[in-house]
């Protein structure tokens, strides 16, 4: 089973940038899919977006589509999260999910990383 790892959470005033990354530590990593989510205190987890791992096509979710961007490096099998615009609301734990191939459910997660927009 891959590990995920994420990083490059923190605390950030409302408007500010962060940039998440997510490594998976496996030798050989292929996934289908790559993608992110978070969860807010209180709330349920709500999907951010994903990176088709193959081709590079990105999917949003509305409430950030047009301030967070995703990319993804093969070569260091990693993936990232650009955040802009950050807003309050955007605080919760971020986390990175694979789509492992084969599969069609995300099935390998990260442990997550803290995101705090403070108004």
């Amino acid at each position: 089973q891959v590990q995920l790892v994420e990083s490059g959470g923190g605390l950030v005033q409302a408007g500010g940038s962060l940039n998440l990354s997510c490594t998976a530590s496996a030798r050989t990593f292929s996934p289908v899919i790559m993608g992110w989510f978070r969860q807010a205190p209180g709330k349920e987890r709500e999907f951010v977006g994903r990176i088709m791992w193959s081709s590079g096509g990105t999917y949003y979710a509305d409430s950030v589509k047009g301030r967070f961007t995703i990319s993804s490096e093969k070569a260091k099998n990693t993936v990232y999260l650009q955040m802009n615009s950050l807003k309050p609301e955007d605080t919760a734990v971020y986390y990175c999910a694979a789509v492992q191939a084969g599969g069609t459910l995300y099935n390998s997660w990260g442990q997550g990383t803290q995101v705090t927009v403070s108004s």
